[in-house]
């Protein structure tokens, strides 16, 4: 009660304020009403006089009114206080002085907000304000004053609308408010600039109001319909059909025309300021209701046909103010309808944009169609569903190849100083490579790191999905994306079939079958999918197809005639739609059998019965063709009239007439607009026909795709544009000299590469060619003195260089042909002096896992949102800034001293020590390229210090990378060896220092994968290219001894367990014997040797050969030490017992082999690896011994032999196993002994050399004699013992008889007969030798002894007398 009390006082003032307002009004009215004509003042004039009187007596009654306790004005019927003011406005009699107060006590009801939309009656109030305020009357006014109330009308309008009972207006109203306001508009264009500005600005404020409201309109199904009775209910205010009809009405603003006189001849041009006003308040009416318009079928429509089509003719001729302003509206209809213009949006780039900002059209438009599709660019979604509506999308034009390419295009400079058109061209390019780049790079969204998919596509089975069929988005994204790829992989064939098919039209379509767009035998939809939506065919080809009379012909002609829809279309439209697909053949009989598929499907889409049957149908379309080749063929003289086409075609629809009316209408239209089909080559105009034909397929097709990035789609995106972007952004950074032009390359190149690295090699490879040439570095005239200066005084070649091996580091993976530039840039890098004798870091090496972390791939891998706050772009904008220079300069540093920390910043070593990320192919190119460097094959060598160095560098290179990929070591190092076979082949190869710098780097590597216990499984390949660097230049293992000591020593001694082939120790103890050689590295050689010999359990199967021809290599040296050779034969005679134990355990054990052995080559392996081998391999390198020059040495071989023999007793338990090693050993030792000795007694003064061999002789023929009867009984045992033991009594006669010429008599006749009686004593004591034997060997042996040692005979056979 409290509050009521307080109310009332407030609202009682509030309705004696508005009660002294209206007073005011009234009497202001009154006053200037009685007021008389300005013509005569001096004179009384009644006001009856002047007025009607009922006009009066309503403002006297309203007075009345006002001041009553009683009146709350907010419950008062509108119409009681406003109709008194609107008659007012309404009178014909009234002086403009009246009307203009009588609008202005409108205005001030209006906005004081007396009555609001639930004050009763308020309805009927504000329509009859519109309606009054419209239908003012200015019969009694000057032009001056005329313009005041124009003016005031504006005002009273826009209250209106702004009024919150404006809601209760109706359709017809609302419509008539904005139609008034556009009268004021036209009318004001004659009178001063104030008022047309004021209508045009009330004019938008209107469109604001209305169409603000249209969000909040309930859409409603009737709106399908053309009924419009129920668009405007009680009470619900102005609604869908006035937005209709304004809309409809601004649309049709566009088509204004104005008339001009041009040499006599009168033409109609477009008024371009209503074209501007016009788009200007649809822009306007677009913005606020945003996608709200979709909703509603009507406009929707309308937005479809209509407004698109006049977007779409004027765009390709107008002003460019107007063409901005077409751009606008385009680009706010994808923003909020692109769902609904999928055809719409692709016909404006085809017929407006790319067209506009092609060669020809006037530089202004060129520059606004290019800012527009900039605009396009930078909308976040448009590139990628520009590329997934259209590029793959068999029917569409590539919007968004062609964009990108005609950017490209624009931005490519011409020389000189960059335009500002390149300049927003290359703006636009960077915005679609940074959109891509950006999103293929957001790990969020993609958790896969890379795509595995190839690229491109493959295409499989035709009849899995048919090109020309269309289906729709599904949930599945993965199986989506692989849909869009092939139909764009499909779209590119077709794109060459379509080539094909221009030269030859069977080649055309066999490549269709070939490329498996379709299939073998072809379906007949197929080819008529081919001949209906692939653009540019040739037409007069598809014709004479189409008219063959073959079966499949026929049937394709039937599928392509069924791809039309000619609903609601009357005959000519749709003949001419049917006949601009391809050209008419010449032959009567072709022609007729294409005109009954188009009759038939005609008719069976008519939507009238006009036609009876398809008969009437196929000769009235005969009719029009003769019709249009009479009125349009110029050798036709006498053309066909009206009333002759008419009597022509009597009698055709089964007996009857067709309506004149409908017979007139078809002359008219083709004597005006011919069918004509176009050339090969013209330009394709957007006609009414052809107009109709694409709003049609926008009904039938698959509405505008909206999809999620995928890292294929966006790699497939930039392989379309790839080549011209590189192209051009290495052009731009060439030619332009502006840092932030040229900071805007780098990021354009660092987004490049980001994308390349998913698959896009041979891109990446091109960029980095493009940008090394940027550093001066490989200009093949210029001198080093040349090259230094040109990079020293240039910020250029140091953004450059930065640039390529910041790549290098981050997308090192994704690198393969372009390692040959980077290595001729770093060799360069490395002749300057830039780089220092050694980059790598030998603790650096990262393993795998290492790598990925890298600083350096993190910071150009992870997707920046801000791509200057990224690592590469700081040090860019640090280290290549004018302000670092200075900066540098104020420290005192010289020019070589910044060139060494630009080099720094390049971190070229972690390219290497970071190599275990590189894919097999990459890392393959890198090895190959920097092995054909330290060959000379990249750059040549001036001088020999140089070659030293850069092959010193290279191989270094190579140590590294190995080191770094350890882990799969055995499977590129083949390669790599491959690559040196290569190498060594060219013909102008310089075996030295090559090859000393890759045995040193060799040994390195086997050291350090022998130190982290890597070496197997990479022992082979590596060892094998180290005997080939050997075998090349036997010089070079004397050239580093040492080294090879070093190396050698510290492999046999600390990781002998890792040699687990035979060709890794052949190579180690060849190399270890061949350090014998120098007295400076001996000793420490022969203790290697002798400390591996004397550990039994370093000495393996893989190894014994090796080390026997190793410890033989050493005892064979001239200047050897004679005790350290007796030490090694002594280990070799030990060894023995080992082969023993082998033999003990099972030498036919396979896993006694090495686990490299193939089953192919087991039965080898088992000759190669028996311990009787190594046994006769042991006995033949001390055989050898036996021949050497010093006595001492010669003498201890021989009884090396003696013992190894003794040792290896279980081991020639055999007869035949005995007999052999007799004679490949003990027989061939005892016979080279004495061909020497007998040598020598031939020489000169080479007593003593004899007596010294003969000596050596008698050594050797008493082993044979105590190893012979050590191993009488498995002898004996042989089926060959008979000649065995003549091959010994031979060998005793021939000792027994030499004959050593001057230096006298030899001392073999008193051993001889000691050894003989000893050996047949023994015999016959083991009953071997009697004479009671079944075979004749005692005989024999009593002739030989009697042959031998007369002497002997009575004492060893005295039976035998």
């Amino acid at each position: 009660m409290a509050e009521d009390e307080q109310t009332r006082p407030k609202s009682r003032r509030k309705d004696l304020g508005i009660s002294c307002m209206l007073n005011t009004e009234v009497g202001a009215l009154l006053a200037v009403i009685r007021r008389g004509p300005e013509s005569s003042p001096g004179f009384y004039h009644h006001p009856d006089d002047l007025c009607d009187a009922t006009l009066l007596q309503s403002l006297r009654s309203l007075r009345a009114l006002l001041f009553n306790p009683q009146q709350e004005w907010r419950m008062l019927d509108p119409s009681v206080y406003i109709t008194p003011f609107l008659d007012v406005v309404q009178s014909d009699d009234i002086p403009a002085a009246a009307t203009s107060v009588a609008l202005q006590a409108i205005l001030k009801i209006l906005r004081l907000g007396i009555f609001d939309k639930k004050t009763p009656g308020a309805k009927d109030a504000i329509n009859t304000v519109v309606t009054a305020i419209t239908g003012c009357r200015l019969e009694k006014t000057n032009p001056v004053a005329e313009e005041a109330i124009m003016m005031r009308i504006l005002q009273v309008l826009t209250a209106v609308m702004r009024h919150p009972a404006s809601v209760l207006l109706t359709d017809h109203s609302t419509c008539t408010v904005v139609n008034t306001c556009f009268q004021v508009v036209q009318q004001s264009a004659t009178r001063g600039d104030l008022l047309q500005r004021s209508a045009r600005y009330t004019m938008h404020e209107l469109i604001q109001i209305i169409f603000s409201r249209l969000p909040e309109i309930e859409v409603r199904d009737s709106e399908d319909g053309e009924s419009d009775s129920d668009d405007n209910e009680l009470d619900s205010g102005y609604g869908i059909r006035s937005a209709v009809d304004i809309f409809h009405f601004l649309c049709s603003l566009l088509n204004v025309v104005g008339v001009m006189e041009n040499e006599g001849v009168t033409i109609q041009v477009a008024d371009e300021n209503i074209q501007v006003f016009a788009l200007y308040l649809i822009n306007s009416a677009m913005e606020l209701s945003g996608d709200s318009m979709g909703k509603h079928s009507k406009l929707l429509r309308m937005i479809q046909d209509d407004l698109f089509h006049h977007l779409i003719h004027y765009g390709t001729c107008c002003s460019p103010l107007v063409l901005s302003m077409i751009c606008s509206t385009v680009l706010n209809i994808y923003h909020f309808l692109r769902s609904s213009m999928r055809v719409q949006l692709e016909a404006f780039f085809s017929y407006v944009l790319l067209r506009v900002a092609s060669p020809g059209v006037p530089i202004q438009l060129q520059e606004v169609a290019v800012e527009a599709i900039i605009n396009f660019c930078r909308q976040p979604s448009f590139v990628l569903e520009a590329y997934v509506n259209y590029d793959c999308d068999t029917t569409f034009r590539d919007v968004f190849e062609d964009t990108g390419k005609l950017l490209c295009r624009y931005a490519f400079p011409t020389g000189g100083i960059l335009t500002s058109t390149q300049v927003q061209a290359f703006e636009g390019l960077s915005l679609i490579l940074h959109y891509i780049a950006d999103n293929i790079d957001n790990e969020e969204d993609h958790p896969t790191p890379n795509p595995t998919d190839p690229y491109p596509v493959n295409i499989s089975d035709p009849g899995d999905q048919p090109f020309w069929e269309e289906k729709p988005k599904e949930d599945d994204e993965e199986a989506w994306v692989e849909y869009l790829r092939i139909r764009k992989a499909q779209k590119k064939k077709i794109l060459i079939a379509r080539s094909h098919y221009s030269r030859d039209d069977k080649k055309g379509l066999e490549y269709l079958k070939y490329s498996r767009l379709v299939s073998d035998p072809p379906h007949p939809k197929a080819y008529a999918s081919f001949f209906r939506y692939t653009q540019k065919l040739d037409k007069t080809m598809i014709g004479d197809f189409l008219g063959d009379p073959a079966e499949f012909n026929i049937q394709v002609l039937k599928e392509f005639s069924e791809m039309f829809d000619f609903t609601g279309m009357v005959v000519y439209t749709a003949l001419r739609t049917y006949l601009e697909t391809f050209r008419l053949p010449g032959e009567s009989q072709k022609i007729q059998r294409i005109l009954e598929a188009f009759s038939e499907r005609y008719y069976d889409q008519q939507s009238s019965d006009m036609f009876v049957s398809k008969d009437a149908v196929m000769i009235l379309c005969y009719s029009i063709i003769m019709l249009n080749t009479d009125q349009h063929n110029p050798q036709v003289k006498k053309k066909m009239t009206e009333e002759d086409f008419i009597r022509n075609n009597r009698a055709i629809n089964g007996g009857n007439d067709l309506p004149r009316e409908y017979l007139s209408e078809i002359f008219h239209s083709i004597s005006t607009n011919a069918i004509s089909l176009d050339r090969p080559g013209a330009t394709t105009e957007i006609n009414p026909n052809r107009w109709i034909q694409l709003v049609s397929r926008g009904k039938v097709i698959q509405p505008f795709i909206f999809c999620n990035f995928d890292r294929r789609l966006g790699r497939d995106m930039f392989a379309a544009i790839a080549g011209p972007s590189v192209a051009t952004v290495a052009s731009i950074f060439e030619q332009s000299d502006e840092e932030e032009i040229l900071h805007e390359c780098l990021e354009a190149l660092f987004s490049i590469s980001r994308i390349a690295q998913y698959g896009l090699e041979d891109t990446l490879d091109e960029l980095l060619c493009s940008f090394c040439k940027f550093t001066t570095l490989l200009n093949p005239y210029a001198s080093t003195e040349e090259t230094l200066y040109a990079f020293s005084h240039d910020m250029k070649p140091k953004m450059a260089i930065l640039s390529v091996f910041t790549i290098a580091n981050a997308f090192k993976d994704s690198i393969r042909g372009g390692w040959r530039t980077i290595m001729d840039c770093l060799l360069k890098l490395k002749k300057l002096k830039l780089i220092p004798q050694s980059i790598v870091d030998p603790d650096s090496y990262a393993t795998p896992s290492e790598a990925e972390s890298s600083s350096v791939i993190q910071d150009l891998k992870a997707g920046q949102q801000k791509r200057y706050s990224s690592g590469v772009m700081s040090r860019f904008l640090n280290f290549m800034s004018v302000e670092n220079l200075e900066e540098s300069l104020n420290l005192g540093l010289s020019e070589f001293e910044q060139n060494v920390k630009i080099i720094q910043q390049c971190r070229i070593g972690s390219i290497f020590t970071t190599s275990s990320t590189l894919p097999d192919e990459s890392l393959l190119n890198l090895g190959r390229c920097i092995i054909f460097a330290a060959a000379g094959k990249v750059q040549k060598f001036s001088t020999s210090v140089e070659e030293e160095e850069i092959m010193a560098f290279c191989w270094e290179l190579i140590s590294a990378i190995s080191l770094c990929n350890v882990h799969r070591f055995s499977s590129f190092w083949p390669h790599y060896h491959e690559y040196l076979l290569e190498v060594v082949q060219l013909p102008l190869f310089s075996t030295i220092p090559f090859t000393e710098k890759a045995i040193v780097s060799l040994l390195r590597i086997c050291l350090k994968l022998a130190a982290s216990s890597q070496l197997e499984g990479s022992e082979e390949p590596l060892f094998k290219s180290i005997n080939l660097m050997w075998r090349l230049e036997k010089e070079i293992l004397d050239n580093c001894s040492e080294f090879l000591l070093q190396s050698v020593s510290k492999i046999i001694t600390d990781y002998p367990d890792q040699l687990q082939t035979q060709l890794g120790w052949m190579s180690v103890l060849h190399l270890l014997s061949v350090t014998g050689r120098h007295p400076e590295t001996y000793d420490i050689g022969v203790e290697v040797l002798i400390a591996l010999m004397s550990k039994l359990n370093n000495i393996t199967r893989t190894n014994f050969s090796y080390c026997i021809d190793c410890a033989f290599a050493f005892v064979a040296l001239r200047n050897s030490r004679v005790d350290k050779n007796i030490k090694i034969m002594d280990l070799l005679a030990e060894s023995a017992s080992l082969l023993v134990e082998w033999y003990r355990a099972g030498y036919s054990d396979p896993g006694s082999y090495p686990s490299n052995v193939s089953g192919s080559s087991v039965e080898e392996t088992t000759r190669i690896y028996n311990p009787i081998s190594f046994f006769q391999r042991l006995g033949e390198s001390l055989k050898k011994t036996s021949l050497a020059r010093r006595e001492e040495v010669r003498n201890h071989a021989v009884l090396s032999l003696q013992k190894s023999f003794m040792l290896a007793e279980d081991l020639l338990f055999t007869p035949n196993t005995c007999i052999n090693a007799f004679y490949n050993v003990i027989f061939a030792m005892v016979d080279d002994l004495h061909e020497k000795m007998l040598q020598y007694s031939r020489r000169e003064n080479a007593e003593r050399e004899t007596r010294s061999m003969e000596g050596s002789l008698v050594r050797s023929m008493k082993v044979m004699t105590e190893v012979y009867l050590h191993f009488l009984k498995p002898i004996s045992g042989s089926p060959n013992f008979r000649t065995f033991w003549l091959g010994i009594l031979r060998r005793m006669d021939t000792c027994m008889k030499a004959d050593l010429g001057e230096y006298g008599e030899s001392r073999m006749s008193e051993v001889i007969p000691e050894l003989l009686r000893k050996i047949v004593s023994a015999m016959k004591e083991k009953e071997i030798l009697t004479p009671e034997g079944e075979d004749d060997l005692w005989d024999t042996t009593y002739y030989q002894i009697q042959w031998i040692v007369p002497s002997l005979t009575d004492e060893l056979f005295p039976l035998k007398d």
